[in-house]
């Protein structure tokens, strides 16, 4: 009962939260935002770029998905794909972006930022977060690029974060469920440790059973083919020719259905 009480209090409401467990969903379309939540996705995690792991939506996305979902909306600041550290001027980017996603409706921000040394940067931390207060924010899993891992969540639950998300500084969350399971159990409620990468429903049950961790994130996404008949193959509009324009990755309402049964049949 602890557990759900502690969640119940840490500003996604209740939506989604099968037996005591938050689904997160990331998506980066409209289409993906409704059907997360169709599926009973707790919150949303909204992002451009998923292919480079995340980066910042534009801020028409982030209005249109707010008139068109109810669950809460945290918003990915991140200016670019590529590594955790970033210039004074990437800063104040970030800075600007905070402001507008706060100006049309975010209900949380989600950002991350390293020093060369590979700890977390506090003085860029300490400054983004002055921006995004009153709401909640959720360190990302530029988390998985630390040096070492329990210093850092230490340094996080200082600076005020109220997430940190995580595959354990491994390839998946699986991979990466030991690291997991004694950071939830540093953590003590202090912060919240989440899940995240490469997250499916064969593996879930296993990964929070395995670390205690009240919240998780996922993609739940499946491949849809183009609506377009006429096609030009002579062409790829990005640097990669692996990634069909026909093909679009879209959140699976099966899928997120599928995991959040999973999530509530544990308890």
């Amino acid at each position: 009962m602890e557990r759900r009480d502690r969640k119940r209090g840490s500003g996604a409401g209740n939506a989604g939260m099968g037996d005591g467990f938050l689904m997160e969903v990331c998506v980066d379309s409209v289409e993906s935002a409704v059907n997360a939540e169709r599926g009973g996705a707790g919150r949303i995690e909204l992002c451009a770029g998923l292919m480079e792991g995340g980066t910042t939506p534009s801020m028409g996305l982030l209005q249109v998905v707010k008139q068109c979902v109810r669950v809460p909306v945290f918003v990915m600041i991140r200016p670019r794909g590529g590594d955790f550290l970033y210039s004074d001027r990437e800063l104040e980017v970030m800075k600007a972006d905070i402001r507008l996603a706060k100006l049309h409706g975010a209900d949380g921000l989600v950002f991350g930022a390293l020093t060369e040394d590979g700890r977390i940067d506090t003085e860029l931390c300490t400054a983004l977060l002055a921006v995004c207060r009153p709401l909640p924010v959720t360190f990302h899993r530029a988390f998985d690029m630390v040096h070492d891992p329990l210093v850092a969540l230490e340094t996080l639950v200082s600076l005020g974060f109220e997430r940190v998300l995580t595959s354990g500084c491994d390839s998946s969350a699986l991979e990466g469920l030991p690291l997991i399971k004694r950071l939830t159990e540093q953590a003590k409620g202090r912060i919240v440790v989440v899940p995240g990468g490469g997250i499916t429903e064969r593996n879930l049950q296993r990964i929070l059973e395995g670390s205690g961790a009240p919240e998780f994130h996922c993609s739940a996404r499946s491949a849809r083919d183009s609506a377009m008949k006429f096609r030009n193959s002579s062409v790829a509009m990005g640097a990669s020719v692996s990634v069909s324009e026909y093909s679009l990755k879209v959140a699976d309402v099966a899928k997120v259905r599928t995991l959040n049964a999973i999530a509530k049949n544990i308890l």
